[in-house]
């Protein structure tokens, strides 16, 4: 300093602002030239990508439809003869097998009917024995009139002289006679045999009918309705007419029906025979089986779909008509081809899509795939991609070729 003195310059307040902004930028200066440039390259800011495998494995598209279960046949059971009844064996959700006594009703005058058949049939057979005695009756005196003449007529031609033509002419009258007799109690006999035949079935049509006083189960079931007790009178269900009344209803549950409606694009997938699972939901989505026994083999022109059966056996009766369940139709089959989950995929048009796969450098390539069957979670690749390579799964739009990316495997349960 040596002895000077420093003068001091004053500043004005219009000089402070601008004073403290080029501080700050010169500050701001040499904080950028301190910092180092970051590389595309380094490992350590390449970002996370999930990542599932290119796999080889069986596929099938599968169609799923809900529908509910039908029980196998269902009738009223009506009575065949009118009756009350008198004697009842079931009630609601009662079991029968087939030819169980459901009911027994009470016709006298049917039992009546039955007792006057018995003694017309007794009657003819008496007139039937009688017309065979009277056969044999005109037999011997045939037999009887026709030797007399015939040895007269031999006399008579041996000795004219010993035996007198009137003689001849009246035994050939009464052979003749007895001959015509032997036919009437021929034709007698038909008729009490026919007379025999007609009670005997008079009897066998009222005994038949009177046998339908016991109704018995026509199939094995279970009885769902009940419509009449005991005491009740049940008219014969001979007609048509919807307002009979019935005993009760009867389903057989112990196989079921699953009626589905099959579309058009389906239906040259679907077999009679073939074994389709089905989940209920009811039952927290128990799996089971059942088998296609029937198809309609024509589209309704109004819905486009098929009229088609699944057979499901309910021997434990666990099932109930009604219930709903899901059934899976596998319609398309690819076995042992190169599969992805649908998300690592973008889809182009005409079975093409891109798919970005991450190479042993951890680098992005982008590949353009043909694309074959699909399902509900995968798609087959026919080509364009080699198995075992690591396919980016989710939105491939945030990454581009040749960018470095750290892979993290994830299984396809998850990607589901």
């Amino acid at each position: 300093m040596s002895g000077r003195r420093l003068e001091k310059f004053p500043l004005s307040p219009q000089a402070i602002p601008g004073l403290l902004l080029a501080v700050a930028f010169a500050g701001m200066l040499a904080g950028c030239g301190r910092t180092k440039p970051v590389s595309a390259d380094d490992p350590s800011n390449a970002p996370t990508v999930s990542v599932v495998p290119v796999v080889r494995r069986d596929i099938s598209d599968r169609l799923e439809i809900a529908s509910e279960f039908q029980p196998f046949q269902e009738i009223n059971v009506y009575a065949k003869v009118s009756g009350y009844v008198q004697k009842l064996n079931i009630d609601w959700g009662t079991h029968v097998r087939q030819g169980d006594v459901m009911a027994v009703l009470e016709i006298p005058e049917l039992q009546q009917q039955i007792q006057l058949d018995e003694a017309s049939l007794r009657r003819s057979e008496h007139d039937l024995n009688r017309a065979r005695e009277e056969l044999n009756r005109w037999k011997s005196a045939y037999t009887v009139a026709h030797l007399t003449y015939t040895r007269l007529a031999d006399v008579q031609k041996s000795r004219p002289e010993l035996v007198a033509q009137q003689d001849v002419d009246i035994a050939q009258g009464k052979d003749q006679e007895a001959d015509a007799a032997v036919s009437g109690a021929k034709a007698g006999l038909s008729a009490a045999e026919q007379g025999v035949e007609v009670a005997r079935a008079t009897l066998d049509k009222d005994r038949t009918m009177f046998a339908y006083a016991r109704i018995t189960a026509p199939f094995d079931g279970v009885v769902t309705e009940m419509d009449a007790f005991t005491g009740a009178l049940l008219p014969a269900g001979t007609s048509s007419n919807k307002g009979d009344l019935a005993l009760c209803k009867l389903s057989q549950n112990n196989i079921l029906r699953l009626v589905i409606p099959v579309p058009e694009r389906a239906v040259p997938d679907v077999r009679i025979g073939q074994m389709v699972p089905l989940k209920v939901a009811t039952l927290n989505n128990k799996k089971l089986e059942g088998k296609i026994a029937r198809i309609s083999g024509q589209i309704d022109a109004e819905t486009r779909t098929m009229h088609t059966e699944i057979q499901v056996p309910n021997s434990d009766y666990q099932l109930v008509p009604g219930m709903y369940a899901s059934v899976e139709l596998p319609l398309h089959t690819a076995l042992n081809v190169l599969t992805v989950p649908i998300q690592a995929v973008e889809r182009g048009g005409e079975g093409r899509g891109t798919l970005l796969v991450v190479n042993s450098s951890n680098r992005v390539e982008v590949r353009e795939v043909v694309l074959g069957l699909q399902t509900a979670d995968s798609l087959e690749i026919v080509s364009g991609a080699r198995e075992g390579e690591q396919a980016i799964f989710g939105e491939q739009g945030q990454f581009r070729a040749n960018e470095l990316v750290k892979p993290k495997a994830m299984t396809p349960s998850k990607a589901e």
